[in-house]
């Protein structure tokens, strides 16, 4: 089925029992973002408020809240652009089986946008921005933010749908110094293609107009984070996706999608920016307030009957997550064939996508050579962090596997089979001052921070399992270690408190190390550990695979966390001859983790107990 609305949508997934209607009054502070956490976690249904305190707008939130859900939305169209991606990747295919794909060219005739003919569409009605939902998703947060943003903008030096961009980077509509009603915050990371648009725009000394559409067919929402190559348009993939035309109109200049339940439209100024955030962010973390540029507001525009759609990102997972495994059913291996000898890519989500990349590549380089090391692998990690988003990987482990039976979705096996094959001496490949992801505070000041490549590919090398060497039992300073999965222990130290105290910290535990194995070489005390994980709260790491993605991988900065026992810098290269120890403890200049209120938790209680609209429903 394809949906010419977000509505059709709704009542699609209603019908076939994917959706409950929320009929009580909620209030957009706290409250709708927890009922949505809630049902979220639980696996539950797509969910629409029917009373929003404060608003006359319904609002909509999990509509992609399962892969499986998000499936069924597009169940009449994922085949077909899974078909065409691989025809993109493979032209030869449609030559070969013209009626096959058939199907496929008649899709991408929907690609074209189609133009409406009239100026703005009776059907709107223009509102203010206090009119919206003012949603506030956790306690800390600005103020209200749009979470489903399109935010669409075109190339000031080539005009035109077919060179514009459309992404989901998040505004917000309230707090801070904005005017009400007049200003709104932009937020957008490195990387996105509207810094494009922007910087062409500034150097001309001229506003750079933006549309921000809300809501309508879902397949809008999905092509607005879709990683398309640069100078596709996202107007294109959404006609495809949804099987219908995006549909649009130009009014005071500004481009509008006439299919959007909401358009704000507004211009950026060059150098015009102001404080934005702080805003509970899906690494599980508060991403705090910096200056962003500040969207002047010219008019906001509501589709009768309008729904407007929202989300709520932490710590994952979250819906957010359907969207990234979405992506990854119709791209299937799209991002292999741009990559030559990348057999498997798998960012991870537990820990928030970004800082950890688990990949899997080939070793073809030198098959008359008895040894076997890290040499093509090399290769393909540079090109990896030289891809698009890929690029914002911090930590990437790579590795070949000849048998071609390792899998990067099997998270802890993979682990195991890297752990047990990396020569600490030589596989670990440092990049320093260098870019990192925006919402990423591990690096010491805004988008700054370090990257690390762990390769590890040959015979093993070692043999893992999940006993504690006693030493670990009598190291001044730490305490409580723990083990998080074969070959790596979880110990706890006191709070951080600077780097120079952190060096000396660990300086000790390596000193006490090589004492206590001066008469017991460290092979036989330390052989079957890889990776030590220094934190404050050992107990809570070791609990789940996830906790220790999480809490490691976003809580290190690769150049100033790591560090190794034995560790030694030869021609510039750092090894260390005993365990790669992280020190994933909080630092003073993280950003804090977003946790719930619990006065708000003990509120909600009433829609899920009996006479509320969702009792029986987790």
């Amino acid at each position: 089925m394809y949906y010419h609305s977000l509505e059709a949508c709704l009542l699609d997934l209603e019908k076939n029992g994917q959706l409950i209607r929320i009929k009580e009054e909620v209030d957009p502070y706290l409250e709708m973002a927890a009922i949505h956490l809630r049902v979220h976690e639980a696996g539950g249904p797509a969910l629409l408020f029917e009373k929003v305190k404060g608003s006359k707008f319904r609002a909509a939130s999990n509509i992609f809240g399962t892969l499986v859900r998000s499936e069924f939305i597009f169940r009449d169209s994922l085949k077909t652009v899974q078909q065409l991606i691989e025809l993109k990747d493979d032209p030869v295919k449609a030559i070969k089986s013209p009626f096959k794909n058939f199907s496929a060219g008649l899709a991408a005739l929907k690609a074209l946008p189609k133009k409406n003919p009239f100026h703005k569409p009776v059907l709107f009605e223009e509102i203010k921005l206090t009119d919206l939902p003012q949603i506030q998703h956790w306690p800390m947060d600005g103020g209200a933010f749009v979470t489903l943003p399109q935010v669409y903008t075109e190339d000031i030096d080539k005009p035109g749908i077919m060179h514009a961009n459309l992404g989901m980077y998040r505004i917000q509509l309230s707090g801070n110094d904005y005017e009400p009603n007049k200003e709104a915050g932009l937020h957008y990371q490195l990387h996105r293609g509207i810094g494009v648009h922007q910087h062409k725009a500034n150097k001309k000394g001229l506003p750079l107009k933006v549309s921000v559409f809300v809501g309508g067919p879902p397949s809008h929402s999905v092509a607005a984070v879709m990683p398309l190559p640069e100078g596709i348009s996202e107007m294109t993939f959404a006609g495809v996706l949804g099987g219908r035309r995006f549909r649009y109109c130009y009014e005071d200049g500004f481009c509008i999608s006439t299919d959007a339940d909401f358009v704000i439209t507004g211009e950026v100024y060059p150098n015009d920016n102001r404080p934005e955030g702080p805003f509970g962010d899906h690494l599980g973390y508060y991403s705090l307030t910096h200056d962003f540029p500040v969207m002047k507001v010219h008019k906001v525009y509501a589709r009768k009957n309008a729904i407007w759609p929202f989300t709520v990102v932490g710590r994952p997972p979250q819906e957010d997550t359907s969207f990234g495994k979405l992506i990854h059913a119709m791209t299937g291996k799209a991002i292999q064939q741009e990559i030559p000898g990348l057999k498997e890519v798998h960012a991870v989500d537990a820990a928030g996508v970004h800082p950890l990349l688990l990949a899997i590549g080939s070793e073809r380089y030198t098959p008359y050579s008895p040894a076997r090391q890290p040499a093509e692998i090399l290769t393909i990690a540079n090109h990896v962090l030289g891809t698009g988003q890929l690029s914002l990987a911090k930590f990437l482990f790579i590795t070949a596997d000849d048998d071609n039976a390792l899998s990067t979705n099997n998270i802890e096996t993979y682990f195991r089979f890297v752990l047990e094959r990396i020569n600490l001496k030589r596989d670990i490949h440092f990049y320093t001052n260098t870019t990192i992801d925006t919402l990423d505070y591990s690096g010491e000041s805004l988008n700054s921070g370090s990257k690390v490549v762990l390769a590890a590919y040959g015979e093993p090398i070692r043999k893992l399992d999940t006993t504690i060497p006693a030493v670990f039992n009598n190291l001044n300073g730490f305490e409580n270690p723990k083990p998080v999965m074969p070959g790596v222990i979880a110990i706890q130290a006191k709070a951080f408190s600077d780097y120079k105290t952190a060096a000396e910290e660990i300086g000790m535990m390596n000193i006490q190390l090589s004492m206590i194995n001066a008469q017991r070489p460290v092979d036989d005390q330390l052989k079957t550990i890889a990776f030590i994980i220094i934190c404050d709260d050992a107990g809570f790491v070791s609990e789940t695979m996830n906790n220790f993605l999480w809490v490691t991988f976003t809580r290190c900065n690769p150049s100033h966390d790591m560090y190794g026992i034995g560790s030694f810098t030869e021609n510039k290269h750092w090894g260390c001859t005993g365990p790669l120890v992280f020190d994933a403890r909080i630092k003073p200049h993280h950003a804090p983790p977003v946790e719930k209120d619990a006065g708000i938790e003990k509120k909600i209680n009433r829609f899920f107990e009996k006479g509320g609209s969702l009792y029986g429903v987790l």
